[in-house]
């Protein structure tokens, strides 16, 4: 138990070590004149535009946060809707071996497609709305839920099956009973990575479809030649992913507890 821990901190420490140095090639590149300024700012630079966009050095600004509070926004409630129609669909296709047998081609099939690639059909359909970018936000999150649900579904014990015939279970009480607690640690793998995707495609579509957002925020930087804005965007958004990711572990390990008594 104790060489775990130790292992655990050491890797921690290294992790920690690594965001350092990068920190520090960052620094001596900017500062040395390596890149020029206009296009690699400063960390400090860099810093203190992050501060005024939160309005956290008191001296105005702000517009970032009202830009982070939009984009935060829509990547959680297309990740909610992705969430609630993956495990549904997933549980639908999942709990039958013959629709699983027919659907899995198509699925498959479409799953590949990466979710920008349809906001030109999107914006077509719903117009350029914040609707629209929500639908595609959903969209591309889904199939990681979806999927991981179909295979958490198809790898329940088959004789749990046998058993819900003999307590003649109806089909619902067997997927809520049985199915959904065995195929539960698929679900939350995949709600996971659900949610790095929901942000990725919710920044492009800001960026495509000119929503507010951090993705239009990053876009307006970079064609002004605002480097230092630019990459505190950036950084805010390695910080929405790493957080919110962060907060899915936590309960995902409190969720599965039952795993590890």
């Amino acid at each position: 138990m104790n060489g775990h821990a130790e292992r655990k901190g050491l890797e921690q420490f290294g992790a920690l070590g690594v965001l350092l140095a990068l920190v520090a090639l960052w620094w001596i590149a900017s500062n040395a004149g390596w890149v020029s300024r206009v296009f690699l700012p400063t960390p400090q630079a860099t810093f203190a535009s992050l501060l005024e966009g939160l309005n956290l050095s008191g001296e105005g600004g702000g517009e970032l946060l009202a830009f982070t509070g939009a984009t935060v926004g829509r990547m959680v409630q297309g990740w909610l809707l992705a969430s609630l129609a993956g495990v549904l669909l997933g549980a639908a296709i999942g709990v039958s071996p013959v629709v699983r047998a027919w659907v899995q081609p198509t699925l498959e099939f479409v799953r590949p497609l990466p979710a920008s690639a349809l906001l030109p059909l999107a914006i077509s359909i719903f117009g350029l709305n914040p609707g629209m970018v929500l639908f595609v936000v959903a969209f591309g999150a889904m199939w990681p839920v979806l999927l991981a649900t179909v295979h958490g579904f198809a790898a329940v014990e088959p004789r749990l099956a046998e058993v819900a015939r003999c307590l003649q279970m109806s089909r619902a009480a067997y997927v809520w009973k049985m199915g959904l607690p065995n195929a539960m640690p698929d679900i939350l793998a995949g709600m996971r990575l659900a949610l790095t995707i929901a942000l990725i495609v919710a920044v492009v579509g800001e960026m495509i479809a000119s929503q507010s957002g951090l993705g239009q925020a990053i876009l307006l930087a970079a064609r002004a030649f605002r480097a230092s804005e630019l990459f505190a965007g950036i950084v805010l958004l390695g910080l929405i992913g790493f957080a919110s990711n962060a907060l899915l572990a936590l309960a995902e390990r409190r969720l599965l507890r039952w795993q590890h008594p």
